[in-house]
């Protein structure tokens, strides 16, 4: 299959939407399918393309599968099964997943992938919803090197960055570690926006100083404004970030890694989800505390 230009995407939410445009623009032929129809509809007559009834009918012409769901079970659900991409996806063919999963069904399907004759690769990816419509998005991998080697230059088409972590299972890893480290810089620069406004600073000033030294991160300089301005309708939601800290203190129970601040801001966000903030990015975690200071 060296010719790899019929492509599928599975799953068009606010990341799989841009994703999969940004293939076609490339020149791939793309099948796409949602499991609500309206969606992929909605796709195809903005972009042009093909739609498909079933994960299989998409797979069926595809040499390559992307698939973008919520979780575990919703991975397997879009995979296995009759009408599932495995029993439309030609021998050969490869399974590009860019859900955020644990690493073990990643390697689940990577062994499923192989008793067909197909290849697998778990492909993570951070940036949030403007990475992926800009193309800017980073990508984590976990193949076999040729298997990288070959979808490395499909999946460029969207991302700033991709990077091989190792066998399957080590990009879902790495996306772990990664929403350890933003869950904490959020909660950093909550507390600290929280002080420069109780110590009666120019919050912008003060967050816009931060941003040029040695505190600056992503989310300071492109999330600041609209934390300032109580702003959380977009972005990242909160119901996801604890599916993937979920994930992710699940794994460290397992390996034996000590997370604590992890577990102390998944608490957090769980009382965000309480104060109905469920769909709120994760930047709300300043909401949360300007709502403690404001209830004493």
């Amino acid at each position: 299959m060296t010719n790899l230009n019929s492509v599928a995407f599975i799953g068009l939410g606010v990341m799989g939407y841009p994703m999969a445009a940004h293939l076609i623009n490339a020149g791939y032929n793309v099948t796409v399918y949602n499991r609500t129809a309206s969606k992929a509809q909605q796709w195809q007559q903005e972009h042009g393309g093909h739609t498909a009834a079933t994960p299989a009918e998409a797979a069926r012409n595809a040499q390559v599968v992307f698939t973008c769901v919520g979780n575990d079970d919703d991975l397997r659900s879009v995979v296995y099964g009759s009408e599932g991409i495995l029993a439309g996806l030609p021998e050969g063919g490869y399974l590009v997943d860019h859900s955020t999963t644990s690493a073990e069904v990643a390697r689940e399907l990577a062994e499923a992938c192989a008793e067909k004759h197909c290849h697998f690769m778990d492909a993570p990816i951070s940036g949030g919803q403007q990475g992926a419509e800009n193309g800017a998005l980073t990508i984590m991998c976990g193949a076999e090197p040729t298997v990288f080697k070959t979808i490395e230059p499909i999946i460029s088409h969207y991302a700033k960055a991709v990077n091989h972590m190792g066998a399957p299972g080590a990009g879902q890893l790495t996306k772990m570690c990664n929403q350890i480290a933003v869950a904490g810089a959020i909660q950093g620069l909550a507390e600290s926006m929280l002080f420069a406004e109780q110590a009666g600073l120019d919050l912008d000033k003060a967050v816009t100083v931060m941003s040029a030294g040695a505190a600056s991160s992503w989310q300071m300089v492109n999330r600041y404004k609209t934390m300032i301005a109580d702003d959380y309708n977009h972005g990242f939601a909160v119901d996801w970030m604890l599916k993937d800290l979920d994930i992710c203190l699940t794994e460290a129970k397992r390996n034996g890694a000590e997370v604590p601040i992890t577990e102390i801001i998944n608490d957090f966000y769980q009382e965000i989800r309480a104060m109905g903030g469920g769909r709120w990015d994760t930047s709300s975690l300043y909401k949360r505390l300007q709502k403690i200071v404001a209830d004493k």
